[in-house]
């Protein structure tokens, strides 16, 4: 089992989400659990206060080191292998490959930050920063979610088609190529021939090809990537579709 722990002020905002879909049913068949724990239960006094106006003046709360550093010791108790994480815009940008880092790993603790930021020194308790990409949110809560969701699907058992996990978009380093179902004719467009065939070598070169163009085309820093291409892609990429 695969055990998150997201500390964070809004714990609904973890706990439906997490109740719902592929998560909620990987939670009743015991294969991840996910655990939305409040700051404020920490936090000291009737109002459990867990920010204040920051030293040196400027805009906005910052959240008090001491619930924070306090909500993290009482998670590391749970879960003490777990690796905890601070969701924040000074982070790393979180990808596949930190998913499958992440899901080896065991269990998680994420922290949702708030409002300017956390107080400097709760850094002390936390081992790592991880961004979900270069845009302000109004905390980490939604970050934290993107995480877990990403780990969720490399937990063995957790899709319903083990080989969905392997061959999305960013896998293989290359984004998915298009995908088709029922109906066969939908508003004069058909599916293409060649996902008919029963051909599977010529599907899988279809596929493939595809891959490599719309990464090629839409991510050329992630098609930057794959070089040096193989002879077998370079080979591919330089036909025409209709002559896969």
């Amino acid at each position: 089992m695969f055990r998150a722990e997201i500390l964070t002020l809004f714990p609904r905002m973890i706990t439906g989400y997490a109740a719902e879909s592929i998560l909620g049913k990987a939670a009743d068949k015991k294969l991840i659990q996910i655990a939305a724990t409040d700051i404020r239960d920490f936090a000291p006094g009737k109002h459990r206060v867990t920010d204040d106006t920051p030293y040196g003046g400027g805009a906005g709360m910052v959240m008090k080191a001491e619930p924070l550093v306090a909500a993290i010791i009482a998670a590391r108790e749970k879960l003490p292998a777990a690796p905890v994480i601070l969701l924040s815009p000074r982070g790393k940008t979180f990808d596949q490959s930190k998913a499958r880092e992440l899901v080896a790993k065991g269990s998680v603790i994420l922290v949702c930050g708030r409002y300017e930021g956390i107080d400097e020194r709760a850094m002390k308790v936390i081992d790592e920063e991880l961004s979900v990409g270069d845009f302000v949110l109004t905390g980490g809560e939604l970050g934290a979610l993107i995480i877990v969701d990403a780990i969720a699907r490399l937990v063995p058992g957790v899709l319903g088609n083990a080989e969905s996990a392997v061959t999305e978009s960013f896998e293989s380093g290359l984004l998915e190529h298009p995908q088709y179902t029922k109906p066969q004719e939908f508003e004069a467009c058909s599916v293409p021939e060649v996902l008919l065939s029963g051909d599977h070598a010529r599907i899988a070169r279809w596929r493939r090809w595809h891959a490599l163009k719309l990464t090629q085309e839409r991510r050329p820093d992630l098609f930057e990537k794959l070089q040096p291409l193989s002879k077998a892609d370079v080979k591919l990429l330089a036909k025409r579709e209709d002559e896969l």
